[in-house]
């Protein structure tokens, strides 16, 4: 299965074969269960990558959707292929105090990209924090350390995985005692999804069906191949 690389060349996911598409299409729907489904709504996906969840995003929810990200081509694509009056796409860093200034969101939404920001996540996670309006909320889907593929991926294979020098999986404890640091209320981490990227098409269904049952089952769901993340200001 290809990866998709940015103008750096680092990976940034993989090709939409019909497993990650399934997978990608599952977790826009988890997010969309968290937000109120109103048109006045502001949401913002960061590293929207070339658009899919920010897409799919805008559909479910009616919300006003801005999906970002820092690479250039991937927003050029984003533009070509998705369109809709309730969305749009923007180069941004929403790190950059400039380009963030004065704006204010309901919702913040992410598919595997705090992970990326590991050694600046306390600074990223205040910074969101101030991008909300009051009661917003953050859902991000992140890789969870204890998932032995993960734990391969981000401890043995790092350059097979072209991944970039601060990428780094972590704990759901770790991640919650920094959403609190960052002012967050109403944590919720939980263990999801068992579904890989790149399995071949025969094991899709059966790895949904075994893997909503493991996500029940305590200390089996710990390896479960991702967290579901949501907090509130």
């Amino acid at each position: 299965m290809a990866s998709i690389k940015d103008d750096r060349g680092f990976n940034q996911g993989f090709e939409l074969v019909k497993s990650t598409e399934v997978r990608m299409r599952r977790r826009a729907e988890w997010m969309a269960s968290e937000m109120q489904q109103h048109e006045n709504a502001t949401l913002l996906e960061i590293g929207c990558g070339t658009g899919e969840v920010s897409y799919w995003l805008a559909q479910q929810t009616k919300a006003q959707v801005l999906g970002t990200d820092l690479c250039v081509p991937f927003i050029e694509d984003a533009r070509k292929k998705f369109v809709l009056p309730n969305l749009q796409y923007e180069v941004l860093d929403f790190n950059n105090p400039e380009q963030v200034k004065g704006r204010k969101f309901d919702y913040i939404v992410g598919n595997g990209i705090l992970h990326h920001l590991y050694y600046k996540l306390p600074a990223a996670l205040t910074t969101l924090h101030e991008l909300l309006h009051q009661n917003g909320k953050i859902v991000f889907l992140e890789p969870n350390i204890y998932n032995p593929y993960c734990a391969v991926i981000f401890n043995i294979a790092r350059n097979w995985a072209n991944l970039e020098p601060d990428e780094m999986a972590f704990s759901k404890s770790y991640i919650t005692r920094l959403l609190k640091g960052a002012g967050f209320g109403n944590i919720q981490v939980d263990y999801k999804d068992f579904l890989l990227p790149g399995i071949p098409d025969f094991l899709i269904q059966p790895s949904i069906t075994v893997g909503d049952v493991l996500e029940k089952i305590p200390v089996v769901n710990k390896v479960s191949q991702s967290l579901f993340i949501r907090a509130e200001k």
